[in-house]
């Protein structure tokens, strides 16, 4: 099996372009991120406060996480229910970053994320594939922009999904992410040791995928691409 590990901050274009590049290559696309802001979303919609470690480890063995692709696509489901876009929003974003800090979160969804890489060749995106989840993966890369070039994407990503949102306030919350995921004790947002870096502050999702495919030929050879 191909495992492709995609790291990097909070709106570098992750999962897009690893859901892009697992359409190009026909193998299966894992957003990993989605599981946390599940759980993020489930405490926010609980009152439940996201650094009670205490508190979410209690909710855990109330909650049933699936992943499921329907059409291409993967879905989470909470208890049943398809969140959709609801995980999306700024809030559940920094909800997501508390609740994957704590450690028995991470365990709850550990064996989730590493069952589906064993049966599959996959695309997995999010923070510490590289150096957690997956650390034999053929292909480590950290995708990384500037805090700008993040912020209006992002701003434009919920706008076109109907959720209006003000630049500076996800300019403000995207820096105060960053500096959270990459200073926190547990799974930090850093780079692999062997991870190819990618700025992809001036790419668009074409050139990003393109990037990563030149990365890809690079450490597996031509050959490599076989689903092409």
């Amino acid at each position: 099996m191909i495992q492709i590990a995609i790291d990097g901050p909070s709106g570098a274009g992750k999962s897009t372009v690893a859901k892009a590049l697992a359409a190009r290559l026909g193998i299966v696309y894992v957003d990993t991120g989605a599981l946390y802001r599940t759980i993020g979303y489930a405490a926010v919609s609980r009152g439940i406060a996201t650094k009670d470690a205490m508190a979410l480890e209690a909710l855990l063995p109330e909650l049933q996480i699936d992943v499921r692709y329907e059409n291409g696509i993967q879905c989470v489901y909470l208890n049943g229910e398809n969140l959709g876009d609801r995980i999306r929003r700024p809030e559940i974003s920094m909800a997501a970053s508390d609740v994957s800090a704590i450690p028995a979160v991470r365990a709850f969804l550990l064996d989730t994320q590493r069952e589906i890489a064993r049966k599959n060749n996959v695309v997995m995106d999010g923070r510490d594939i590289g150096t957690v989840i997956l650390p034999d993966a053929d292909v480590k890369i950290f995708m990384f922009a500037s805090a700008e070039a993040r912020a209006r994407r992002r701003t434009l990503e919920l706008e076109q999904k109907g959720m209006p949102a003000d630049y500076e306030d996800v300019l403000r919350e995207m820096k105060e992410r960053d500096a959270q995921d990459s200073g926190r004790a547990i799974a930090p947002a850093v780079p692999a040791e062997d991870a190819v870096m990618l700025d992809n502050s001036e790419l668009d999702i074409e050139g990003s995928v393109a990037a990563v495919i030149a990365i890809m030929k690079q450490k597996l050879g031509e050959d490599a691409l076989a689903w092409e």
